[in-house]
C-alpha cells in the first residue's frame, strides 16, 4: 500500500532536522514523507530542502501563512498533497524509532486506526541531541536504561516490541489519550469523516475530535503501542488560551452522532 507520513512543523528546524534523519534510517523506507509546515520561516524551508537534495527518501514540503496555530488544516493540507491510501501521523518533534514506518503499516488493518507510544526526553538531554546531533533512532536499551536512570526520559516501557495479536484491539472505542503525534489511518477514513475539523484554531483536542468522528462513522481503535514508539523532544507548553472553546466544541461533538467535520478536507482539491 503506498503509505504516506506527515511530519507537523512550526518554526523549530533544529528538532525537524533530527526528526528527518529518523525517517532516513527507517526499516521500511516505501514511503512518501511530508512536511506539514504551518507557516514556519525560510529556515525549515532550507532544512527541507538539504534533505530532498540527499534524496533518502521522497520528501515533499506542503506550506500555510501563519495565521496562529492551525494544525488541523496544515495536516488536511499535507494529505490533499499526496494520493497515498495510508496516512501516518507524527510530529516535528517525535524522533522515529527505526521501525516505526514498518510497525504501523504491518498492523495496518482495515475498519481500524492505529495509535502508539510516545517517550518524553528532558529539557538537558533534548538539547544534547539537538546539539550533538545524537543518532536516538538507533540507541539501544542500555543507552535509554541509562537515560532514564539519569531521569532524562519518561519510561522505558514503550520499548518493549510486542507482535501482532487480539490484545491490540482490546478497546475498540478508545479516544480518550490519542493523539496525532502518532497515529494512522486509512486515506478513504478520513475521507469518509472530511478529515480534521479547520474549526479548531489554537493548541487542543483538534486530535481527539477526529478519533471521537472516526468512531461515529465506525472505524475502530486498534493499538499499535508496544511496536511503533516516537521519541517526542521537550519544548516549552503550547498556548493553550484556545483550550476552553475547542474543549466546549468536543463536547457538543461527544454529543451528538456526527461524522463529518465542518471545515476539512473537501475544502482541498485531490481529497
Amino acid at each position: 500500500m503506498k503509505t504516506a507520513v506527515i511530519v507537523t512543523t512550526y518554526n523549530r528546524p533544529d528538532a525537524l532536522a533530527c526528526v528527518l534523519e529518523g525517517y532516513c534510517h527507517q526499516s521500511d523506507r516505501d514511503f512518501v514523507l511530508v512536511v506539514a509546515d504551518d507557516g514556519s520561516t525560510e529556515e525549515t524551508t532550507a532544512v527541507v530542502r538539504s534533505f530532498q537534495q540527499r534524496g533518502i527518501v521522497e520528501l515533499m514540503h506542503v506550506w500555510q501563512e501563519d495565521r496562529g496555530f492551525r494544525a488541523a488544516a496544515i495536516r488536511n493540507r499535507a494529505v490533499a498533497a499526496t494520493d497515498a491510501g495510508y496516512i501516518i501521523f507524527t510530529d516535528g518533534d517525535c524522533v522515529p524509532s527505526c521501525r516505526f514506518v514498518e510497525a504501523h503499516k504491518t498492523l495496518a488493518e482495515p475498519g481500524y486506526f492505529l495509535d502508539s507510544h510516545r517517550m518524553l526526553l528532558s529539557e538537558p538531554l533534548t538539547k544534547r541531541v539537538l546539539r550533538e546531533q545524537l543518532p536516538i533512532y538507533r540507541w539501544s536499551w542500555r543507552d535509554w536504561g541509562r537515560a532514564w536512570a539519569q531521569g532524562e526520559v519518561d519510561r522505558l516501557l514503550p520499548l518493549i516490541t510486542v507482535p501482532d495479536g487480539p490484545f491490540r484491539q482490546w478497546a475498540p472505542n478508545r479516544w480518550q489519550g490519542i493523539k496525532t503525534c502518532n497515529l494512522s489511518v486509512w486515506r478513504a477514513d478520513l475521507v469518509r469523516v472530511n478529515g480534521l475539523d479547520e474549526s479548531y484554531e489554537g493548541w487542543g483536542l483538534e486530535d481527539s475530535d477526529l478519533v471521537i468522528r472516526l468512531l461515529h462513522a465506525g472505524v475502530r481503535h486498534k493499538s499499535a503501542r508496544y511496536a511503533a514508539p516516537v521519541f517526542h523532544l521537550w519544548h516549552p507548553e503550547q498556548d493553550r488560551s484556545a483550550l476552553p472553546e475547542n474543549r466546549a466544541r468536543l463536547q457538543a461533538l461527544l454529543q451528538s452522532d456526527r461524522v463529518r467535520s465542518m471545515m476539512g478536507m473537501d475544502r482541498y482539491q485531490g481529497t
